[in-house]
């Protein structure tokens, strides 16, 4: 990836005002002298940034390791001269949450809480906790915001003195089997909703199901589905809008595509998309697929190996404006604009291959678009029983090149099947083609080029157990 010629222009300014040497090199957006990393064998797992906020005139970045286990990272501060400097406050642990909390003027990243001077206080009872999400209260927003633990401990702390208590255990709650590996959380039309991913082989052979999207009201814990989800976003201003809805989006996956969950007037909708990569489908591979606003009114969603395009509104329910970027292998733990620039945090190398380390990358966000080109695959159907004009969920065709779908039923007899186009992205189906599957066959039907509809569904005819995956290249 290049790095756009304006900032590589704005850079040689920087050096002419400031001497040259006296500017840290870059190259291609990465500036070296901005890595993370503890000193020596300070780390022994890995080293990478979990959480990025502009505020107080700077940039902050704060590190984690894993299961906290490491010395010598912690809190960074960023200053327009590209120099990036450990705060004195810093601890080292395992935090990828922040939230501005307006009322307050404060920002929160980490166990820390940043005032509008810039001055840090730190959260003691926090800083022993794998952090990874801060959420607005719901019942005193005004002083109070919740955190959310990897271990799914939900603790609520008042941000004006701090004072902090644990209320609720949310792996007793959901019910949650396996290792918990609790990730993102969002406060939204009166309800906290948070998201657990744990994925391993049992989870794909279907023998076990510990990834869960939850949420709470404030006096009832409720699942509302049992996949392994991995983010939980939506706008994060105390006045989100609520003329349209309050949209709250959840990200997560199964074993046959990703998933988007979207909360809109206090309804649910369920929409798939593709992989771009099966190398996220593990607990631990998904850190951190984020959704961010990463302009004014202008979505960033990033899943399963690919960034999107998420539209900020919602008319009638309907979500329409989703299309594919980019694919990428990068973990991304967060990203947000600042002083001009899109940066974007990282999680880039273990103690596989050395010292853990990982850097930023400083660059203009329409570079995403060469990071490579959309491709993926998924469906709605594997090895799935499924009933009679019951429709699947809709699976997203907008923004890819070539297009086929693969197609096999097992039952003892012939199953139509029948594909379902929404052009215009409202909701209004069409029928595409209807297919006749005799038991246990095999068919597949390439899509013309050029051809394209906002999201295709599938119907069977009879009961059986359907396999429709569909590939973009």
């Amino acid at each position: 990836m290049r790095f756009p010629a304006c900032l590589i222009l704005s850079t040689l300014c920087a050096a002419a005002a400031l001497g040259a040497e006296n500017t840290p090199l870059q190259v291609d957006g990465v500036f070296p002298n901005m890595t993370v990393f503890a000193p020596g064998a300070g780390s022994r797992s890995e080293t990478g940034i979990g959480a990025l906020i502009p505020w107080a005139d700077r940039l902050w970045a704060v590190g984690y390791v894993a299961h906290i286990a490491g010395e010598g990272i912690g809190l960074y501060e960023i200053r327009d001269d590209m120099t990036m400097h450990r705060h004195p406050a810093s601890v080292t642990g395992t935090f990828a949450n922040r939230l501005v909390h307006w009322e307050t003027l404060q920002a929160v990243i980490g166990p820390h809480v940043i005032d509008a001077e810039g001055n840090v206080r730190t959260i003691e009872p926090l800083t022993k906790h794998r952090l990874t999400a801060t959420a607005r209260h719901l019942v005193h927003p005004k002083t109070m915001v919740y955190f959310l633990t990897m271990e799914g401990l939900l603790f609520e702390t008042d941000l004006e003195t701090l004072e902090t208590r644990e209320l609720a255990n949310v792996v007793n709650e959901l019910g949650i089997e396996g290792q918990p590996h609790f990730k993102g959380a969002h406060t939204a039309q009166g309800r906290l909703v948070v998201a657990n991913n744990t994925y391993e082989e049992p989870e794909f052979l279907g023998e076990r199901a510990s990834g869960c999207l939850g949420e709470w009201d404030g006096a009832r814990w409720r699942v509302l589905e049992r996949n392994p989800f991995v983010e939980v976003s939506g706008k994060q201003n105390p006045a989100p809008g609520q003329r349209y809805g309050n949209t709250l989006f959840a990200t997560g996956w199964c074993r046959s595509a990703a998933i988007l969950r979207v909360l809109h007037n206090g309804t649910w909708s369920r929409y798939l998309l593709p992989k771009a990569s099966h190398a996220f489908d593990h607990t631990w591979n998904t850190e951190w697929m984020r959704i961010r606003e990463a302009q004014t009114e202008r979505y960033l969603m990033d899943l399963h190996g690919m960034f999107y395009e998420l539209p900020a509104l919602v008319y009638d329910g309907r979500i329409w404006g989703v299309r594919p970027i980019a694919t990428h292998l990068r973990i991304v733990p967060d990203f947000c604009h600042w002083r001009g620039m899109f940066v974007m945090a990282s999680d880039q190398t273990d103690n596989a291959v050395g010292q853990p380390q990982s850097g930023l990358w400083f660059g203009n966000i329409d570079a995403l678009w060469s990071m490579g080109k959309p491709v993926g695959w998924g469906g709605p159907w594997w090895d799935t029983p499924v009933t009679p004009d019951t429709p699947s969920d809709p699976f997203l065709m907008t923004g890819f090149d070539k297009k086929c779908v693969h197609i096999t039923q097992q039952s003892s007899e012939t199953v139509g099947f029948t594909l379902e186009v929404d052009f215009l992205g409202n909701g209004t189906w069409q029928t595409y083609d209807s297919r006749a599957i005799t038991p246990g066959s095999y068919c597949h039907h390439e899509f013309p080029d050029g051809f394209s509809a906002h999201w295709i569904r599938v119907r069977v005819s009879r009961p059986c157990t359907a396999t429709v995956y569909f590939t973009y290249s």
